[in-house]
């Protein structure tokens, strides 16, 4: 080849290649470009909100039709990169309607989301959930961020204030101590009259394990059956209160129904809630009794020589302290791919303002939510609940005589007496009966240690998208144990030494409950035809449910350096004594359906039916049936109303159903006996084979409304619950000895609470950097009695001068629990009390039940900052101070102390006048009560480990506004006779504490 062709070929060669980089140039300039482009994205800011415009913490915004998701921080904030300024963001949050927002060449894009409470939501109404727009019946939920706040012991105390138609007392300051719940009125003329709780689908028997004997000085109040739950592992509340919504749930749901749903796992990276918080408490209000000083000036005004021993103390400051709390609650979630856990470690110390009191409590918990199989429609729930709570129970008792226990004791202490010796020791007066409360606190030693355990797993199968079914199988075991006594050192009739009594009093005791439920179910929810929808469940259940327990006793122990419960052996065998029991097991078989019908969003029927089998019952009425139906009418969805756009939510709903009530012992409708020593068997309950459950018959008419953009929403309730077959034991109705055999009946009266109840919520201000929203509800309720044969007494008086005194009658014509006593007019010219008709006569004099049940919520938030307070109140009912009348009393003057007010009145009493029961005591307890308030600060996320840092402050009872003279108008001591329940009696309880809590809480 010459040199020309090789040149040639070589310029070729050389324009070839320079044609190809070119053409290589040009295309990797194209994709850059268009990885330029496709990568020059627009970041998105924003922050979202919810109804009350607070923000969002772990809320979710994806870009639509892509993977890309981002979340929010503590504060709400989020950021995100978009591919165009025309994308779109869905916005979700558990709890919320997800919502689709347009970026429209916005680079600040802020959102409030919509709560599914609202007309969406998803509610459990038993054994079944449902959208809250399906609801008919009377149903109100309460979520974790609406809960009272603060060292709170059990799940009753975080709704307390919050729900129309519900009334929660805190039976006694005692940490740890027995609350009482109204849901529509007192209608239980025994038993407790409280709501049926349910545990994540498991149905509690309402009973607690710590033993309730006492240390030898009298019955120390209750504790509180749910005391095993920690508060910091509940998700959400559901309030049952109407037939409509209860009726499922058959012969126990008469009072009511509270279901608990605890916190599940999110799917996600593991996460790690912290919560912390420490506080101090004190008592609240004091009851007025005299100074040292004002003593002294007393003992003169009467002329009395005697009672001053020169010195002046406060024997209550005495025994009471500043209280010191520690709450603490750790929980780790996680899961992926619709496989989630939640794992929670609980602590809590809580001391009472009472020496030596205190509670303590252990809790674990553990659910897991698992699906299988490629199509995920098999799955299996678990959940477990793990506690221990140990007491140290104050010697305060509901049945105290004239020597008291330790309020009393202390509240009558004669403020010029020192309570020591010259010595230093205490000063104890071996021939006196009044009592040193320092040497009854050194004297008095009650533990108790309750230990539960409830674990539940839940297979299910997704048969179709519309058809599933569901098992679960649960037991609750609950162990308590309770060592009690009471020293010999104390002059206490019964407990110091006497001739060869060596003196002391010790009790050992222990309980054991078992609870075991099984429960299928199926669950139906499909378009059955156009426009028409049918949610319904069908299912069996069996429970079964034992308890047994013993106690021990001794006395005689002397003075011996060990504690008495160890040492039984040192007592003469004739000193000790030995009971146990073993209940008869109920059984519970049941068949219960429910049936929702939808048509076209605007028309809503649901039917109810429960049977229910139970070995309480008689063999002649071993069954019960418990129908409910109810409908509604959304008429918002009505095309005169559709285009209306200020209405936002306007549903009629009207009801009518059956529930039952076995609260009653098990076993008594059957032939009964019990094995004592020589006398072999004795009989203690007649058998009944008629005896059937107590039925309720209730109606209800409502409507729902929201206005405004839902900015005002609520909701009015009217009721009229009728209460028949009242169960009652035959013995505390007639004059047979308390010891004898007792016969159960139902009784042919009827007991009827009616009234109207409205909530009302509404969001005031909505601003990205200021809210403010305030909520309320009230109820107005009447409660009677009729159609009754004869007349039920209760309300047992204690005290000197009190013996065998009851105030309360259950009586054709009056409310439940009447006051009926003397009527007081005054003192006479000589300061005698005088009496209507000479006191021959008693009058119905007091009314315990409230008439106005009251709640007010108000939330504020300035940026970062927030306020919650939380108020309740009750009005119209009655309230007698028995510690007035008998530990107060004019007579004392001289050996013990005296109310303050005696001596400050126009009018000279005698100190000759009797103690007596009268009206003179019957006080009125309205009152409204700063519950509890909260204030918080946002400080978001803490380098890159802490997220959603919160700290607050919070105070528990703040004040109370009210013209009653005892520590708390929110009481109610059990002065209950042969079983047979009292209200509104108020008798030297544990005073209530004022709080104040400092805490944080975050996440990892």
């Amino acid at each position: 080849m010459n040199l020309t062709l090789l040149s040639n070929w070589s310029v070729f060669h050389n324009k070839q290649k320079l044609h190809f980089f070119g053409k290589l140039t040009t295309i990797i300039f194209v994709i850059i470009s268009l990885s330029t482009t496709a990568f020059a994205q627009t970041v998105v800011k924003g922050i979202i909100y919810d109804n009350d415009k607070l923000p969002l913490a772990g809320a979710t915004i994806q870009v639509a039709g892509t993977t890309v998701k981002a979340q929010t921080d503590a504060e709400g904030k989020y950021q995100i990169a978009v591919p165009s300024a025309t994308s779109k963001l869905i916005v979700s949050f558990v709890g919320f309607e997800s919502q689709t927002v347009s970026v429209n060449n916005q680079t600040l894009v802020n959102v409030t989301l919509a709560s599914l409470n609202n007309l969406d939501a998803v509610v459990v109404v038993g054994y079944a959930s449902v959208k809250k727009s399906d609801l008919t019946g009377a149903a109100t939920t309460v979520s974790a961020k609406d809960f009272n706040k603060g060292p709170l012991n059990a799940p009753d105390q975080l709704i307390q204030g919050k729900v129309a138609g519900v009334q929660m007392i805190n039976n006694s300051g005692q940490p740890g101590g027995a609350s009482t719940v109204r849901i529509r009125g007192n209608s239980a003329i025994t038993g407790s009259g409280q709501p049926l709780y349910v545990v994540d689908g498991v149905a509690l028997d309402g009973r607690s394990a710590r033993p309730s004997t006492s240390a030898g000085i009298g019955i120390a109040p209750d504790g509180n059956p749910l005391n095993f739950i920690n508060p910091a592992d509940i998700e959400s509340m559901e309030i049952l209160k109407d037939a409509s919504a209860t009726a499922i749930y058959g012969s126990r749901a008469a009072y009511g129904v509270v279901l608990i749903t605890t916190k599940r796992g999110k799917s996600g990276d593991p996460k790690i809630d912290i919560s912390a918080s420490a506080g101090v408490g004190t008592i609240s209000r004091r009851v007025d009794v005299l100074s040292g000083d004002e003593y002294r000036a007393a003992l003169k005004k009467y002329g009395l020589t005697a009672g001053d021993f020169g010195t002046s103390v406060n024997a209550l400051d005495e025994v009471l302290r500043t209280a010191y709390n520690q709450n603490y609650s750790v929980g780790i979630s996680g899961g992926t791919n619709g496989n989630t856990f939640r794992a929670s470690l609980g602590y809590q110390n809580q001391q009472g303002i009472i020496k030596g009191s205190d509670f303590k409590k252990y809790s674990t918990g553990f659910n897991g939510n698992f699906k299988f199989l490629e199509s995920k429609k098999l799955g299996l729930d678990v959940n477990m609940i793990s506690n221990q709570y140990l007491e140290n129970i104050a010697p305060i008792t509901t049945d105290a005589g004239f020597t008291g226990s330790l309020i009393s004791q202390a509240l009558a202490w004669n403020p010029t007496q020192s309570f020591y010796n010259p010595d230093g020791s205490l000063f104890i007066d071996y021939g006196s009966t009044t009592i040193n409360p320092l040497a009854a606190l050194a004297a008095n030693s009650d533990k108790a240690k309750v230990s539960t355990i409830l674990g539940s797993v839940s297979p299910y199968y997704k048969i179709t998208p519309w058809l599933e079914y569901r098992m679960l199988a649960s037991v609750n075991y609950s162990t308590g144990i309770r060592r009690a006594s009471t020293r010999s050192t104390l002059n206490l009739q019964g407990i110091q030494p006497s001739g060869d009594f060596l003196g002391g009093y010790a009790s050992y005791s222990n309980t054991e409950l078992v609870t075991q439920q099984f429960t299928n179910t199926l669950n139906f929810n499909k378009e059955i035809v156009s426009k028409l929808n049918l949610n319904a469940v069908i299912g069996y259940e069996y429970s079964s449910f034992v308890n047994k327990g013993a106690v021990n006793t001794a006395t005689g122990f002397g003075n011996i350096a060990v504690d008495y419960t160890d040492a039984f052996e040192a007592t003469l065998p004739a000193n000790r004594t030995l009971v146990t029991n073993n209940d008869p097991t109920t059984e519970l078989q049941s068949y219960f359906g429910r049936a929702i019908f939808n048509y076209d969003s605007k028309y809503i029927l649901t039917a109810t039916f429960r049977a229910d089998g139970s070995t309480k019952f008689g063999t002649n009425n071993k069954y019960g049936y418990f129908p409910s139906f109810a409908a509604a009418w959304d008429i918002k969805k009505e095309s005169f109303l559709s285009d209306v756009q200020w209405i936002n939510l306007l549903k009629i709903r009207a009801g009518y159903g059956k529930t039952g009530n076995q609260d009653f012992p098990s076993g008594s409708s059957q032939q009964r006996f019990v094995i004592r020593g020589v006398d072999g068997l004795v009989g203690i309950n007649n058998a009944n084979p008629d005896l059937k459950w107590q039925e309720d018959k209730q109606t209800n008419v409502g409507i729902d409304f929201g206005f405004l953009g839902s900015r005002l929403t609520g909701s009015i309730d009217y009721f009229n619950k009728v209460t028949t077959d009242l169960l009652f034991p035959q013995n505390a109705f007639s004059p047979a000895a308390p010891n004898g055999v007792i016969t159960w009946y139902n009784l042919d009266g009827e007991v009827q609470n009616k009234g109207l109840e409205l909530s009302l919520n509404g969001s005031i201000i909505e601003k990205d950097n200021l809210s403010w929203s305030l909520g309320g509800n009230v109820t107005f309720i009447k409660n009677n009695v009729s159609n009754l044969t004869g007349l039920i007494r209760t309300g047992s008086l204690s005290g000197q001068g009190l013996s065998g005194v009851n105030l309360e009658v259950i009586q054709n014509g009056l409310p439940l629990f009447a006051m009926v006593t003397r009527q007081y007019n005054g003192l006479d010219a000589n300061g005698f009390s005088t009496y209507t008709d000479d006191g021959f006569t008693r009058y119905y004099l007091g009314n315990p039940n409230p008439k106005v049940i009251l709640g007010l919520t108000t939330n504020l938030r300035y940026k970062k900052f927030s306020f919650t307070a939380n108020l309740n109140g009750s009005f119209g009912q009655s309230i007698y101070n028995n510690t007035a009348n008998s530990v107060l009393a004019i007579s004392n003057l001289g050996t013990r102390n005296i109310s303050s007010a005696l001596v400050n009145s126009g009018i000279q009493e005698s100190l000759a006048n009797p103690i007596a029961a009268s009206s003179r005591y019957i006080e009125k307890g309205n009152y409204v009560k700063l519950a509890n308030a909260t204030i918080n600060y946002n400080l978001g996320n803490i380098g890159k480990a802490i997220k959603s840092l919160n700290i607050f402050v919070n105070g528990q009872n703040l004040f109370v506004i009210t013209n009653y003279t005892g520590f708390d108008p929110e009481v109610n001591v059990n002065k209950s006779i042969n079983g047979v329940p009292s209200a509104g009696i108020d008798y030297t309880a544990y005073p209530t504490a004022r709080t104040f809590n400092f805490g944080v809480n975050f996440s990892l």
